[in-house]
């Protein structure tokens, strides 16, 4: 497989990123051994505070990987790091138009040239009342079956402590401990070769967010709940598997 171009854009972020984490917390990286250091894979995070990307691409830089982010199209528009999204080759989603299937593709075309893609289901901010996985679009699930490549799902936990959007506070005294935690891939040859359906495209993502909670779970040091929770479904406060 080629190995990830390096350039301007990439490496402005590099120096501007990996400082940045420093200042703003206490990081703590594990499990980067479940990265692959070459070769394709999908990174599935959870997503709590838009810190987050900024903290995964530190932490598999560290793996020698270049990110490759799915993120949301609006952000190409903003002056700075539109551009710098688009220097560094990341992948806009159009979401609720006809373009939306053309991010689902470019994510495909970077996985077959060999590179590492990370991709945040929930499309947004957890609402979860304690921060736990909301529940996900099947993006994820298409990617996972389209292409035979590693999923490793990953975790942040405390960027909301030091970034909390939801309340507009940014608090990064007294400093904190930011956590980036990666898990073993997670098995899907038993859903290979299936017909590729709604139910199948449901339950796979269900199957890796599930082991998503589970790695968030163990940093966390408790159980983590049996449902995924809905935000406007049987009230906000509910869940919903």
């Amino acid at each position: 497989m080629p190995r990830d171009r390096r350039g301007f854009w990439v490496m402005l972020c590099a120096v501007t990123f990996h400082p940045a984490t420093r200042l703003a917390a206490r990081r703590r990286f594990g499990g980067l051994e479940h990265v692959p250091a070459e070769g394709p894979a999908l990174v599935v995070c959870n997503h709590i505070s838009y810190l987050d990307p900024i903290y995964t691409a530190v932490f598999v830089h560290h793996r020698g990987r270049v990110p490759r982010f799915l993120a949301k199209a609006s952000l190409w528009s903003l002056p700075v790091i539109g551009r710098m999204l688009a220097g560094a080759e990341q992948i806009p989603v159009y979401r609720g138009s006809t373009e939306a299937t053309e991010s689902l593709r470019a994510a495909e075309q970077a996985l077959d040239e060999g590179k590492l893609v990370l991709i945040y289901p929930e499309g947004t901010i957890s609402r979860d009342p304690e921060h736990w996985p909301m529940h996900a679009r099947t993006g994820i699930a298409r990617l996972a079956l389209a292409r035979d490549v590693p999923v490793v799902p990953t975790v942040h936990w405390g960027t909301h402590r030091v970034y909390d959007h939801y309340h507009k506070r940014f608090r990064p005294l007294p400093r904190k401990e930011v956590v980036v935690r990666a898990g073993p891939p997670v098995e899907l040859s038993a859903y290979r070769g299936r017909r590729v359906d709604s139910a199948l495209l449901r339950e796979v993502t269900d199957l890796v967010m599930g082991r998503v909670r589970e790695v968030l779970a163990e940093v966390r040091g408790e159980p983590p709940p049996a449902t995924f929770f809905t935000p406007g479904r049987r009230g906000d406060g509910e869940q919903a598997s």
